[in-house]
């Protein structure tokens, strides 16, 4: 017998939500930024290599209201933005279990924008979110979680609130800055309306994982 049979529900759960970085109820409450060291040989070499204008930062005056678009009126809950390569991936409500993912360039337009996007009020995908968990908790998917899994699942669905509008906004306006910093520039970012986490990773291979409400605090610390 495993040592985790014999250990109880409570004892479990809590296991689950210290032993991820990012669990299942989101980022740890007490541990509102996280950092990762990435790569050593990246980051000795983190000033010797210059930002080259990639494709998305040639259009990123056109992207960045597209972001906020995409967030707040549209059914994203999760974005994705390579900067380097110009990759943007999307998880969406309305196909909840896939990654899309899209051509920086491509998202510019407004058309494209409109054909792949539909709208939706972000209080409604908030709604629509809820209802989601709640159908997950009536499906057959809930006999096969173990106990300790459906009371996270019961406690999360009970007190859960997404990212704020304003929060959203934040984040995304100190993009650009975060980019156009000297030596150690953003290199990719994503932004999870769900667990309101963000995650940046640097010219130094460097990631830091941070709650959004804490986001300005961060900001405040690491920038000049």
């Amino acid at each position: 017998m495993t040592r985790d049979l014999k250990l109880d529900n409570t004892e479990l759960e809590r296991l689950v939500l210290q032993e991820n970085i990012v669990s299942a109820v989101g980022l740890d409450p007490r541990k509102l930024q996280i950092g990762l060291k990435g790569d050593p040989s990246l980051r000795e070499t983190a000033m010797d290599r210059c930002r080259y204008e990639s494709e998305l930062d040639r259009v990123f005056d056109r992207l960045e209201p597209v972001f906020e678009d995409l967030l707040l009126r549209r059914g994203l809950y999760r974005l994705f933005i390579g900067f380097n390569n110009s990759e943007i991936r999307t998880c969406s409500i309305f196909d909840p279990l896939r990654e899309e993912i899209h051509q920086a360039e491509k998202l510019a337009s407004p058309d494209y924008v409109e054909r792949h996007f539909p709208k939706i009020p972000y209080d409604r995908k908030t709604d629509i979110m809820r209802q989601l968990y709640a159908a997950l908790m009536k499906s057959d998917l809930w006999d096969y979680m173990p106990p300790h899994w459906q009371r996270l699942t019961q406690n999360r669905h009970k007190f859960w609130q997404p990212m704020s509008e304003d929060e959203v906004l934040r984040v995304l306006r100190h993009l650009r800055v975060l980019r156009n910093l000297p030596e150690y520039y953003l290199r990719n970012f994503s932004i999870s309306t769900v667990q309101s986490v963000v995650r940046l990773q640097f010219n130094c291979d460097g990631t830091q994982i941070i709650h959004a409400a804490d986001f300005d605090a961060f900001i405040e610390e690491n920038l000049p």
